[in-house]
């Protein structure tokens, strides 16, 4: 009934669930299809991928290298990258393999990510290392809690050169093998048999079908694993049980998984909420807070047309595993909050209806944003073409070019019969037409309308009036923040 309801309000054409407590199977099921073209069930073996879920077994594998002496918690990332640089020559010096981990290095919320994001075709990890000095800090080092997953990236690669092998080899290796998680693989490509793998899916112009799936191995060690939850189960009854000293897998220590469990990032909490939390904290590849009194232990993630999300409370060893086929995180949010409540012993909320309520209210007032946008270039449209028309007056109309950014690379600006449009020359995905919206600001509206993700275009002008450059901003307040526009400062 939860399930059910939550993928009709949500328009979420298949969920995977797993619950365990006390070790047991409580629930573990697929819901719906994996893709609403071949419609075939999902079921609990259904792999998908986990995204940045990824990221616990990166910090995993790193903890399994400090138990071995082969790197510390507090070693210098320079130690092992001589090559890795930051904006702050500073932060450079002073920065450890546990800052890889935990969100406080300074850059803003995703720096970067549009080398990954939606395609990072061209980029390699080498380049990642290498463009990370042109990310500008935002706050001061160790101060403030910003996502990121280029960090992680580099954390993989030291995984690399530590252990002699790829870090796609070592969590296989190390981690996934060992806890019998035999379908699950480092990346989609890695999967020895894709024959029960979701289809991602997103809202394309309003209807919910499928969209392209992001299978990038640049991104491995911060998003890359897939998994079903009946695997995932495993990762997370074994993670339970061996922060007890109960395992008798000897994958990593109790003591290693507490480091992971243990606040190193505040994260701000602006009210108690439902769960009465008054403490978040980012610990190493887990979010961890208070709720009811418990200490609970969680992650999310999210690719193109596929969110998952993992908590687990170790005082009532439970854990909760929801996958997703669609993009909308009020999904599994709900379904978690609904069984955690059932445990927390809270009757009388119903999730599904709060999220709904809550998605509808930011969805109505992001299409009002947007729409007011296209309303406005409808206008201009209209405008006539002859002599004095202030558009075709106007010197930002000469913006047609190469543009380059430090570390995104070169776009170009073309004129094909009176459309312009944009192209990213190493990342293609970033493809789409460029309409006049006001003064020196254009819009782009990408060809790939899975991305909601269209931008406004700033431009700056020279002294005769010539454009010299721009920088750019979503137009959405919905767009992910991995569409990191905002990073971006072009010049011709």
């Amino acid at each position: 009934m939860l399930v059910a309801s939550t993928m009709e309000i949500f328009d979420v054409p298949g969920i995977g669930v797993a619950v365990l407590k006390d070790g047991e199977v409580v629930h573990m099921k697929g819901h719906g299809v994996r893709s609403l073209d071949s419609k075939l069930p999902v079921n609990e073996h259904t792999l998908f991928g986990i995204a940045s879920n990824s990221k616990a077994f990166t910090a995993a594998a790193l903890g399994i290298l400090v138990e071995e002496k082969k790197v510390s918690w507090n070693d210098r990332v320079i130690d092992y990258i001589p090559e890795f640089r930051l904006y702050d020559p500073y932060v450079t010096q002073d920065f450890r393999i546990r800052d890889l981990l935990c969100h406080r290095s300074g850059m803003g919320l995703g720096a970067g990510d549009l080398m990954i994001w939606p395609d990072g075709t061209d980029f390699s990890r080498e380049d990642v290392i290498h463009n990370l000095k042109y990310l500008k800090q935002v706050s001061p080092f160790r101060t403030k809690y910003d996502y990121d997953n280029l960090l992680y990236i580099v954390a993989g690669e030291i995984i690399g050169k530590v252990s002699g092998t790829s870090w796609e080899e070592f969590i296989e290796t190390r981690i996934l093998k060992p806890l019998k998680m035999t379908s699950s693989a480092a990346s989609f490509n890695r999967l020895s048999d894709a024959s029960n793998v979701i289809a991602p899916h997103g809202r394309v112009e309003g209807v919910v079908q499928v969209v392209s799936r992001t299978t990038s191995e640049l991104m491995n060690a911060a998003g890359g694993i897939y998994s079903s939850v009946y695997e995932m189960s495993k990762w997370a009854d074994y993670l339970l049980k061996q922060s007890k000293n109960q395992s008798d897998k000897p994958i990593i220590t109790s003591r290693t998984i507490q480091e992971l469990w243990s606040p190193q990032t505040i994260i701000p909490v602006r009210n108690p909420g439902s769960y009465n939390t008054h403490f978040s904290a980012y610990g190493l590849g887990f979010r961890l807070a208070d709720e009811k009194g418990y200490k609970v232990i969680s992650h999310t993630g999210g690719l193109a047309g596929m969110v998952t999300k993992m908590t687990l409370i170790p005082e009532l060893d439970l854990a909760i595993i929801v996958f997703t086929n669609q993009q909308v995180g009020a999904a599994f949010s709900a379904i978690t909050n609904q069984i955690k409540d059932a445990y927390f012993g809270i009757r009388d909320v119903n999730w599904v209806k709060r999220y709904e309520a809550a998605a509808n209210m930011s969805t109505s007032n992001a299409k009002n944003q947007v729409e007011k946008v296209w309303q406005q270039i409808e206008q201009n449209n209209k405008v006539s073409e002859s002599p004095g028309n202030r558009v075709t007056e106007s010197p930002i109309n000469r913006i047609t070019g190469t543009y380059k950014d430090p570390w995104f690379g070169e776009i170009t600006i073309s004129n094909k019969n009176g459309q312009l449009f944009f192209l990213a020359s190493r990342s293609p995905g970033l493809d789409g037409e460029i309409f006049w919206y006001k003064g020196n600001t254009y819009v782009v509206k990408w060809k790939d309308r899975s991305m909601d993700a269209d931008a406004f275009i700033l431009f700056t002008l020279d002294i005769n009036a010539h454009p010299a450059g721009f920088t750019m901003k979503a137009i959405s307040p919905l767009t992910d923040f991995s569409y990191d526009f905002h990073d971006l400062n072009f010049r011709k």
